[in-house]
Parts: structure tokens; sequence; C-alpha cells
């Protein structure tokens, strides 16, 4: 595949908060809008933002005020490269149990990280499991409209 030519980019550390993740995905947002993208893969790329923010914040760093998340976005016409790294021990994305077994169905923690996988064309975890890089290529039928 051809290198993307980015068009935005936004590299920063913010403190453990929700509040603050929220506002930092609507400037992604703002700059997917900017260069074209709309309809599933729009909401694909905000679905695992806000998931990976979420998990970030209060799995990683347990909302403590004194720890930071790192995030990274970039943007083009084609993909969206999504970073976040908190301060947490990390987990391993591979022992988390399937959230469309039966036996986890009726639980209401545990989806995150299964829609992230899903959403996403790539996606990856660090060797400790505090950092998820994330990747969507938009679909044919949204890049030529």
């Amino acid at each position: 595949m051809e290198e993307s030519v980015w068009m935005w980019t936004l590299h920063e550390t913010m403190p453990s908060s929700k509040e603050v993740g929220h506002q930092i995905i609507e400037q992604l947002l703002q700059a997917l809008t900017q260069a074209g993208w709309d309809g599933s893969d729009l909401f694909h790329v905000q679905m695992a933002a806000e998931e990976a923010m979420i998990n970030a914040v209060t799995h990683g760093n347990q909302e403590s005020e004194q720890l930071v998340v790192e995030v990274e976005f970039r943007v083009s016409k084609q993909r969206a490269y999504l970073r976040f790294r908190d301060q947490g021990a990390g987990f391993c994305p591979d022992e988390l149990p399937d959230p469309t077994d039966e036996e986890h169905l009726e639980k209401t923690h545990g989806r995150g990280v299964y829609l992230i996988m899903h959403m996403m064309s790539e996606v990856s975890y660090n060797d400790c499991g505090n950092e998820v890089t994330m990747v969507k290529n938009r679909q044919l039928e949204s890049a030529d409209s």
C-alpha cells in the first residue's frame, strides 16, 4: 500500500480524564470530517477512539490524576492512525474472555477491545499491553465519494 500523506496530526499528553479525552477525540473527528470521512468509516474510528481512551483512563491509569495518557493521531484521506499509551501495568488482550460467548453476554464490561478489533483495519498492542495502535483504512465506496 502506498504511504499515506497525513493531512492532520496530533501528538500530545493528556491527563487521565474522560472529559479531556472526549475533547481530544472531537478534534480527531473534525479532522476526519475535513478529510472527507463519513458514514460507517467515521463511526468506526470514533467508536474505537472512545473505547481506547476510556480503557486507558479507566482501566490503565485507574483515573489517577497523577498519571497521563499519550495520544497520537494521524489523518489522511484514506487512512486514520490512532495510538493511546497509558501509564498502567498493562494487560494481555488475548486473555480477555470473548464477550460473544453465552456466559459473557450479560456482562457490562469487556466489549471495548472486541469492538476495536472488529471496527479497525489493524490493531496491535505493545508487549506489556499499555499501548494500543490502530489503523482504519477507508472503504472504497467512501473514499470515492
